[in-house]
């Protein structure tokens, strides 16, 4: 495999990745631009961010919190 062809791979799991990550945000509750916002965000826990809406914090708020 060529380091081009590795490169391909790599960047298809990272929109996967991120494409997953998004659904599990909106699922969550959060809107379509904020659920982009945090999907793209490797810094952002994923657990986290939905963890907070789960227990009952307001999407806006918990968007706030974690950006």
């Amino acid at each position: 495999m060529t380091a081009a062809q590795l490169d391909e791979r790599r960047e298809g799991y990272a929109k996967e990745v991120r494409r997953w990550r998004l659904e599990q945000l909106l699922r969550a509750g959060y809107d379509l631009p904020d659920a982009r916002r945090l999907a793209r965000c490797q810094d952002v826990d994923l657990h986290q961010a939905v963890d907070l809406v789960r227990a009952g914090c307001p999407p806006e708020l918990a968007f706030s919190i974690l950006r």
